[in-house]
């Protein structure tokens, strides 16, 4: 759908999708295609140095939070094998002396990529502006204010993650794949670079769907934080990407997914319109915490 349409057209059109599918596909979004292009060619230099020089940028106890990670670091939720992937995150920029800047690391930079800061930081940045959007849209269809979430985001520990999927290799874990099933931790997930077949969603009925944007577009899913604070009326889905074969293994596969949280002191408790008389819901947890314990069951924390 787009985006450009107003926020009151989209918002059922939306809900209805994150509320099935868990996933749904925007274009006429705020990020330009020169931007996406050219963070696009700079990720792919980064990620063609050589191991030595990008192992200078893996920051020890960091929990993978800012800079490097090294192919077959993570590991999904209840899974037997790592990944087949190495990522760079991209976190917020904040102001000496923040409130929250105990909560989020610095960001690091390689020296060998000139212009890398700049574009990522500007990429950031729209992310957070399309992101914005569909929140808004959403908050419309959970019958709140448009602007609801804004202070719910405000200053949070969104991540962007630059992805590389190298060429299979021969002596893979039996079992591996590129990114194993898993639900999202945060907010939302918006990501550049799905049109490489490989992302397939699990439908309610068990099924593997594949998730194909046109180019230019985002696939965007709910992740488990929404889900909690809407009791699991907008669905975090389980989604993997997996191998590719004949020609494509030989390939790398890039990808750019930007992980939208709330705040690290919003209290993730279920909305009281999202929740009936005598149902169940989970607990209140502060965002952080909540963090937290997924990054440990994911082994970067």
């Amino acid at each position: 759908m787009s985006l450009a349409r107003p926020r009151e057209e989209i918002a059922g059109e939306l809900g209805r999708s994150f509320a099935e599918y868990g996933f749904a596909i925007v274009r006429d979004h705020t990020i330009s295609q020169e931007l996406i292009e050219k963070a696009d060619t700079l990720a792919r230099q980064f990620f063609a140095l050589s191991p030595e020089a990008k192992h200078e940028y893996r920051i020890e106890g960091g929990g993978g939070a800012r800079g490097y990670t090294p192919f077959g670091t993570e590991i999904a939720k209840d899974a037997a094998v790592h990944d087949l992937k190495e990522f760079w995150h991209v976190g917020r920029t904040l102001a000496e002396g923040h409130p929250l800047s105990a909560y989020m690391q610095p960001n690091i930079w390689p020296r060998e990529i000139d212009g890398f800061r700049e574009t990522f930081e500007q990429l950031f940045r729209a992310f957070e502006e399309t992101g914005a959007l569909i929140l808004s849209a959403i908050a419309l269809h959970l019958g709140l204010d448009a602007d609801w979430f804004e202070d719910s985001v405000k200053d949070g520990n969104s991540v962007m993650r630059l992805l590389h999927y190298p060429p299979l290799p021969h002596d893979a874990p039996d079992g591996a794949i590129r990114a194993a099933a898993h639900g999202d931790i945060n907010t939302i997930t918006l990501l550049l670079g799905a049109e490489e077949a490989g992302l397939e969603l699990q439908d309610r009925q068990g099924n593997w769907v594949p998730v194909s944007p046109p180019p230019g577009a985002l696939a965007v899913n709910v992740g488990d934080m929404l889900d909690r604070l809407t009791n699991g009326r907008l669905r975090s889905t389980t989604h993997r990407v997996v191998n590719p074969s004949g020609e494509a293994a030989k390939r790398s596969r890039y990808s750019m997914p930007f992980f939208l949280h709330f705040r690290p002191d919003f209290l993730i408790e279920p909305l009281p319109n999202c929740t009936k008389p005598g149902e169940p819901a989970p607990e209140p947890i502060l965002a952080h915490d909540f963090l937290m314990q997924r990054l440990r069951e994911i082994g970067l924390a």
